[in-house]
């Protein structure tokens, strides 16, 4: 998988070419991940069901999904099978521990979304919605040990003992942190008064620690060069940043039928995303009386949620933030100078750079 073109496109419009590339063997190992355990008891059938209707492959009742909008962007296992592939030319010793990632990255969600009382993700009802929290739980639980046993499968791909051992411990310690962010982050639920650096450690956490763990677990797999392994994580940790940010401010401002979320839904929930921190940090005060107000209130209506709107608008939220995406975007790409890459690698990394720092879903 070498000598790429390198095509030039708006990757804020679409997703940049490695996602297409990788999409097979991302989803030959998900499949090869999920069937060696899919042989339960009947009695335990709709946990794979559960499982296989987040992933996106079937539907509720389990026949075969017909809309791949379900499915997510695979985002974590394509950083981590291109940085394999950047470094060595060869990405097929990474399908297994890339599977792990997006395995582990879904079991969160599944979580999340049950904390967070979200009814929809990738435009179809939570699992909690469908099967109640209880079965939630437990598909989650289920896809995190699904994910811990797919990353052993690398020892088989080519990879010695030494790396796949060092491998699994990053990535568990990147999702205990990603655990720990999300401790943070229901905390700050309860905190009317949360400022911006307490906010990017959380996500630095939360969101940051599956992109670093996943450049870094592909970059380590393809070399021993530690200064590399490093340039990949630092690059990884830029990118989360700019990705979350730029999550937030979707979540307020970007456009529903394309995002898969509701319009103002973040407000709504009174969730602490950056724009709402910085504003409480910047606003004095009516202003500040007003957020302090609405977010000590159990529920918002559509006249909370345009005062906070237009808060958001008069302390300049939307323009930091994209201050903010595009700062860590210019770190990322500053951060794999050193590196020694093909062309086609750092163009499709300038490319990835911008479609996350200026996605519009």
């Amino acid at each position: 998988m070498t000598n790429h073109p390198a095509t030039k496109l708006d990757t804020r419009a679409q997703l940049p070419p490695m996602f297409a590339r990788y999409q097979s063997l991302v989803e030959q190992g998900l499949i090869q991940a999920v069937a060696q355990r899919d042989t339960p008891p009947k009695e335990a059938d709709s946990l794979y069901v559960s499982i296989k209707y987040h992933l996106g492959w079937v539907d509720q009742t389990g026949s075969p999904a017909t809309d791949a909008i379900t499915q997510g962007k695979a985002l974590r296992p394509t950083l981590c099978l291109f940085a394999c592939e950047a470094l060595s030319e060869s990405v097929e010793q990474a399908s297994s521990v890339a599977a792990a990632l997006e395995l582990i990255h879904n079991f969160s969600l599944i979580h999340d979304d049950i904390q967070d009382q979200d009814r929809e993700r990738r435009h179809q009802p939570t699992v909690w919605c469908v099967w109640g929290v209880p079965k939630a739980l437990v598909a989650g639980n289920a896809l995190q040990s699904v994910g811990d046993l797919a990353l052993l499968n690398t020892n088989n791909e080519g990879t010695s003992p030494e790396v796949t051992l060092k491998v699994s411990q990053l990535l568990t310690a990147s999702y205990l942190e990603m655990i720990e962010g999300q401790c943070m982050d229901l905390a700050f639920e309860s905190q009317v008064y949360i400022t911006a650096a307490q906010y990017l450690n959380m996500i630095a956490c939360k969101t940051g620690a599956l992109f670093r763990s996943g450049l870094e677990i592909g970059a380590s797999v393809a070399t021993a060069d530690a200064a590399d392994v490093d340039a990949f994580s630092r690059f990884g940790s830029n990118i989360g940043r700019a990705f979350q940010i730029r999550d937030d401010y979707l979540g307020i401002w970007g456009d529903t039928a394309t995002s898969g979320k509701a319009a103002g839904n973040d407000i709504r929930r009174r969730k602490k995303s950056f724009p709402v921190v910085f504003a409480l940090e910047q606003a004095n005060g009516a202003a500040l009386d007003d957020l302090t107000r609405i977010y000590q209130q159990e529920e918002l209506d559509d006249k909370d949620v345009d005062r906070v709107l237009d808060i958001l608008d008069e302390l300049g939220s939307k323009e930091q933030s994209e201050k903010i995406a595009e700062a860590s975007a210019e770190e990322a790409v500053e951060s794999l100078k050193g590196v020694s890459l093909p062309d086609w690698a750092r163009e499709e990394a300038e490319d990835l750079v911008d479609f996350l720092a200026h996605r519009e879903y």
